[in-house]
């Protein structure tokens, strides 16, 4: 009889339960696959790299790191540099579980990783492919980001023998109570983590009470990232296009949230004549959809002279529309952008924040200096918005339109208050320029001295030490 690996010995149920659920369900999987692709969420030509293929190892030390969507992959990349410069024969493959956070990577990489980064999409948790996965590859260090915990990729890399890190970790109470009805299931997967780096103290807590021994509370790397780019001719455009003209964003939004902004302009531009309202929504392929729902609300002005046609009162981005002097609503149903956006706007609501989603992450206009609305459902990120809201570089608002354009209407109507609250916002959430260089530090403790990984898997390394703080 074939051994388990280590992750599943100890005779709890849920890791088997898993386990067996996955080899059943791996069948349909590659339907699912294909049906995700005609959606745009699979890349048609690389459906193998979800079962694990495409390995193409290259000589030398190997780290892999897995960070699942957009967000964990900006946050790492300031770490990815840091471990290049630490360790200058190190190959870095990245693996992503969206193709927006794989267009996200493609877009911010530094030129100077670009010889020395492989990126492949992460195999879907079915036991073989990760198995073929890990086989192909070969990595000496395995490092997951925030919150990506797949029971049969960890359990395959424990029984090869791949150290396993887990970096940036977010751990809420939410799930912490989730895990409360496995703990033996939930002990046997953080205990297979040589390294926990995690957000804050109080994540830090709950994955020790769950079962992870080595738990380091250095920082944040979300805090460490730089702020979104912005492509300069873009902006300009953008810059000439809208002129003067005051600028309230909606960044980031989900279902429900685009009517109450859509509700709230009239309000907000009767104090402020000429009001251009952005919308940013977090899946930009809802926007002809949010437009096509706002349309009625506002009525077009004649057209120009000449038969030519003006710029309805909702543009959208995707259709490759400037806003036009009648625009009111913008929709930028474009991805990688919202940089842009944060840089043109006087005031923004970060979304998933009006709506029981949890928030999206207010880090990203406080860099940038824009002036921040939150919804009462910020729990995503509980402890940067305790910070700004503590500082006072946020205000909260009810899920209204009213009180939308009420709190909007203080920012917009005062430069010194809104200078106030970014200010503030920066000071709260101020980078900590050494945290990458740390982590990585750490990181390349638990590395073989030199060589690529054998066939009986990569050779031991050091355990991390406490330099970095522990929580």
């Amino acid at each position: 009889m074939t051994e388990r690996p280590p992750a599943l010995r100890g005779g709890s149920a849920g890791p088997l339960l898993w386990r067996w659920a996955a080899m059943a369900a791996a069948p349909v999987l590659p339907l699912h696959l294909r049906l995700r692709a005609r959606r745009g969420k699979e890349v048609p030509g690389r459906l193998g790299e979800r079962r694990g293929e495409g390995a193409a190892r290259p000589p030398g030390r190997l780290l892999w790191l897995h960070a699942a969507s957009v967000g964990e992959t900006l946050s790492v990349i300031p770490l990815l540099e840091a471990l290049a410069a630490r360790a200058p024969d190190l190959t870095l493959l990245v693996t992503t579980g969206t193709v927006t956070g794989a267009q996200a990577l493609a877009q911010r990489l530094p030129g100077a990783l670009g010889g020395r980064l492989l990126h492949r999409f992460v195999p879907l948790d079915v036991p073989r492919w990760v198995g073929r996965f890990l086989d192909g590859w070969r990595p000496d260090l395995a490092v997951l980001v925030e919150s990506e915990l797949w029971p049969n990729l960890i359990a395959a890399a424990r029984a090869r023998g791949v150290p396993l890190a887990l970096v940036n970790a977010r751990f809420s109470a939410r799930s912490a109570r989730r895990w409360r009805l496995a703990p033996g299931f939930a002990r046997r997967l953080l205990a297979g983590f040589r390294l926990v780096t995690a957000q804050s103290a109080a994540d830090a807590a709950r994955l020790r009470a769950a079962g992870a021994a080595q738990v380091l509370t250095p920082g944040n790397l979300k805090d460490a990232a730089p702020p979104l780019p912005a492509d300069a001719a873009a902006l300009a455009a953008l810059r000439a296009a809208i002129g003067g003209r005051p600028v309230f964003l909606a960044a980031s939004t989900q279902p429900g949230e685009e009517a109450l902004v859509g509700a709230a302009h009239p309000l907000l531009a009767a104090a402020h004549p000429g009001l251009l309202t952005v919308i940013v929504p977090r899946h930009p392929d809802r926007g002809a959809a949010i437009a096509a729902a706002l349309a009625p609300l506002f009525v077009a002005p004649p057209g120009p002279p000449g038969g030519l046609v003006a710029v309805p009162p909702v543009a959208r981005r995707a259709a490759g529309l400037l806003p036009g002097p009648a625009t009111a609503i913008y929709v930028a149903d474009t991805l990688g952008e919202l940089g842009l956006f944060y840089r043109l706007a006087q005031a923004c609501l970060v979304g998933g924040s009006l709506v029981p989603h949890g928030g999206q992450n207010p880090r990203e206009p406080a860099r940038l200096g824009c002036p921040i609305l939150l919804g009462p459902h910020t729990q995503n990120f509980e402890e940067p918005v305790a910070r700004l809201l503590e500082a006072g570089g946020a205000l909260r608002v009810p899920p209204d339109p009213a009180a939308l354009a009420a709190a909007a209407d203080t920012v917009l109507s005062d430069s010194g208050r809104a200078r106030a609250m970014a200010q503030a916002a920066a000071a709260a959430l101020a980078a900590e320029a050494g945290l990458p260089d740390r982590i990585a530090g750490l990181l390349v403790e638990l590395l073989p001295v030199a060589g690529p990984a054998g066939p009986d898997g990569p050779r031991d390394a050091a355990e991390p030490t406490a330099a970095a703080g522990r929580g």
